[in-house]
């Protein structure tokens, strides 16, 4: 597993930022996995996700937990993306998904989905649930964010400096070029239209909940056999508005971080120059040399 091995500790200078650093190639399963959410993302994935937190499910696996929460996740990603697209490395098994999921009884969003057929099969006893919206929406709603992300100058450059953007970023990129085909504004639609179709021949009908957001917590609940939420109302988590702002937000924190790193290696640098030049007796020449040159200085300043 060739990026997993690159992992680098979070640096301490990391302070503007609190993403965590879990190292998860040495992490397995701790909790059951029970439901495969396998819709696009931009489909409502985050408001299932705050309703599936809601009814008790120890996490459900988003785009969030490798681009916000923990990114050397975003490491492992890139491990199944190219073993599965490139053929580079041994495809992911159970135990693999494990490591990366263990924590998770549900997985949703990208990058997740583009492995439905791997996690359906490495999980048969889950159930599915398809989450789907009007195409022309949701690819509208994708290009102004998460591609409109993919895109982003600002990540882009911040991947050869930040820690957190040097693991995520290469790994939304290669999601995009891949599942996408590398050109989401032409061949995004199709790509969903397919995605769904083949999800639908993948898994029988009575593990398969076809759902919309707007159908609330009634089929929902019904579906995992949870009893309804009362006096609850199904979370709206709706950051479109937000998404474009938010993500600036974090460049500018980890810009910060990378200021930070670079200040203080610059002290330390300074410090060490100082220490050196104390134990040379480095000063004692330097004076020597000084006096003459301000002597000449003087000299020059007089004759004016």
């Amino acid at each position: 597993m060739t990026h997993s091995l690159k992992y680098k500790a979070k640096p301490f200078t990391d302070i503007f930022t609190h993403d965590s650093d879990i190292n998860r190639t040495k992490c397995v399963r701790t909790v059951p996995m029970k439901v495969l959410i396998l819709g696009l993302g931009r489909t409502g994935t985050a408001s299932l996700r705050a309703a599936m937190k809601h009814l008790g499910y120890v996490d459900t696996y988003h785009m969030m937990n490798c681009s916000i929460e923990n990114p050397p996740d975003a490491l492992l990603w890139m491990d199944a993306l190219c073993a599965k697209y490139d053929g580079q490395g041994k495809k992911f098994t159970r135990e693999d998904w494990d490591k990366l999921l263990g924590n998770c009884q549900a997985v949703c969003d990208w990058p997740a989905i583009a492995f439905a057929k791997e996690l359906i099969e490495a999980y048969p006893e889950a159930k599915v649930i398809l989450t789907n919206r009007d195409v022309d929406s949701w690819h509208a709603s994708t290009l102004k964010t998460v591609y409109w992300r993919v895109t982003d100058p600002e990540l882009k450059w911040l991947s050869y400096f930040d820690w957190a953007a040097s693991m995520y970023y290469p790994m939304l990129r290669k999601f995009f070029d891949t599942f996408f085909e590398g050109d989401f504004p032409n061949r995004g639609k199709e790509v969903f239209l397919r995605h769904y179709e083949e999800v639908r021949s993948l898994v029988p009908k009575d593990r398969l909940l076809e759902y919309r957001i707007t159908d609330g917590w009634d089929s929902l609940c019904e579906f995992l056999g949870e009893p309804v939420p009362k006096y609850v109302s199904f979370p709206n988590v709706n950051d479109n508005s937000d998404f474009v702002a938010r993500s600036r937000r974090r460049n500018r924190n980890q810009v910060k971080n990378v200021v930070m790193r670079l200040l203080v290696w610059g002290m330390v640098i300074l410090l060490a120059f100082g220490l050196v030049c104390r134990v040379l007796n480095v000063h004692h020449v330097a004076y020597t040399l000084a006096v003459p040159l301000g002597y000449k200085v003087a000299l020059d300043i007089r004759s004016l």
